[in-house]
């Protein structure tokens, strides 16, 4: 008799290590994949702060041309401030979709302006580095949602969504086009 109750003591104990194992392993898996949407998260960061980097470069490139438009310089500024100052994908794509209106309305008037001033080699290789770096931006957004895509999915399958509920991993936001993405940017170098 004693022998069948150590059994089912040992086989208990083993079940509930098994339990605790596999519990351990999906939360470790969670908390693995939370980490991936945080470092894309960042590496658009990364990539929408470089861009912000570049245009004070830019500027200075323009200023020699002209007394450049101090209210669309301003509001350059500004929303250059507001990509350094994002925190969250919605801040993100707040200030991103605000420095890209700022320079587009920014370099719109000042190459109408000075049409020369397309034919500067520095100004040539911002654009150039602008144009690169936007790209960078595109791949960022791309990976970062991959890994979210992952991370959502994972969290929201049976019976690991029980397990994500309970340790309170919440889904994580996509970066989506702005409304205004649809509205192509008008960018004349004539």
């Amino acid at each position: 008799m004693k022998k069948k109750s150590l059994i089912i003591i040992v086989a208990v104990i083993a079940v509930i290590v098994v339990i605790i194992a596999a519990l351990g392993g999906t939360y470790n898996s969670f908390v693995s994949k939370q980490e991936e949407v945080t470092a894309a998260q960042s590496a658009i960061s990364t990539q929408l702060q470089r861009r912000a980097d570049l245009i004070p470069n830019f500027v200075e490139t323009v200023k020699g041309y002209s007394d450049y438009e101090q209210s669309t310089y301003t509001a350059v500024t500004e929303a250059r401030s507001a990509v350094s100052k994002a925190s969250s994908v919605e801040e993100q794509q707040a200030a991103d979709d605000e420095l890209n209106r700022a320079i587009s309305i920014w370099v719109n008037a000042v190459t109408e302006a000075y049409p020369d001033l397309k034919a500067n080699e520095q100004y040539i290789a911002l654009t150039d580095e602008l144009a690169g770096t936007e790209n960078r931006i595109a791949q960022a957004r791309k990976d970062y949602n991959a890994v979210a895509k992952e991370y959502n999915v994972s969290i929201k399958k049976v019976p690991k969504n029980i397990l994500a509920s309970v340790f309170g991993f919440d889904a994580a936001d996509y970066f989506e086009a702005s409304d205004s993405a649809e509205d192509v940017p008008q960018v004349s170098f004539e």
